[in-house]
């Protein structure tokens, strides 16, 4: 095996995954107080904390969508680093783990872009007459639907897919050391859940919202260590 092209697409996985947390910081990362938006106040329910994208500039939520369709097909590029990582295992089950990755990434690639449509109506929910809201919160409504529809099978599938890879690297057979089997997304981002705690709030409130891209950059870091010389 070529370290090389290992080393390779775990760099260019570890950029897409760095421009996908810097998308979601630039979509989620702010604060808003309701009181200086009264005309939003109603549909606080609504909203859910989505009303915070009121302060974005339509350039920030453009570039902040993009970045994660962008990185997106650079953080699949990994996967093959991920399975070449994993040969020695289960032929089977390898390409479950890598088919649910890839899954995942491609549907999170969408719903990272609909956050752009979602800053848009909360705009256009703050400016229009009020007779006209009801159209905004209906569209708000439905794209909320599509969220959790199409988030739920990408929480699932990378679910599933980071037990798998901790069983198959815990067997032993693959090219990875065995301590590997605790690094995966899943467990990457509770680590993240926990260390944010303790980070300074500058910290905490630039990094909103990139928890799971975050957790992504420390597996691939990982992973592109310890293949690093195979």
């Amino acid at each position: 095996m070529e370290p090389t092209a290992l080393r390779i697409t775990g760099l260019i996985a570890l950029f897409g995954t760095l421009l996908f947390a810097i998308g979601d910081a630039l979509l989620l990362a702010s604060k808003v107080s309701l009181d200086a938006y009264p005309r939003l106040k109603p549909f606080a329910k609504l909203l859910s904390d989505a009303e915070k994208m009121i302060v974005l500039s339509p350039n920030r939520m453009i570039w902040g969508a993009l970045l994660g369709v962008f990185a997106a097909p650079l953080v699949a590029i990994g996967y093959w680093q991920v399975y070449q990582g994993l040969s020695g295992a289960n032929t089977s089950l390898v390409l479950a783990v890598i088919g649910l990755f890839g899954s995942a990434t491609v549907m999170g690639a969408f719903v990272h872009g609909t956050f752009y449509y979602m800053g848009e109506y909360i705009h256009a929910l703050n400016t229009v007459e009020e007779k006209s809201q009801p159209i905004i919160t209906g569209m708000i409504e439905r794209h909320k639907k599509v969220l959790i529809i199409s988030y739920g099978p990408v929480l699932i599938f990378i679910l599933i897919a980071s037990v798998l890879f901790s069983i198959l690297v815990a067997s032993g057979n693959t090219l990875f050391p065995v301590w590997m089997a605790g690094i995966n997304p899943l467990t990457m981002t509770i680590a993240w859940l926990v260390i944010k705690r303790i980070l300074p709030q500058t910290v905490r409130d630039w990094t909103e919202g990139a928890g799971f891209n975050i957790a992504y950059l420390a597996f691939f870091t990982c992973t592109t260590i310890t293949l690093w010389n195979k």
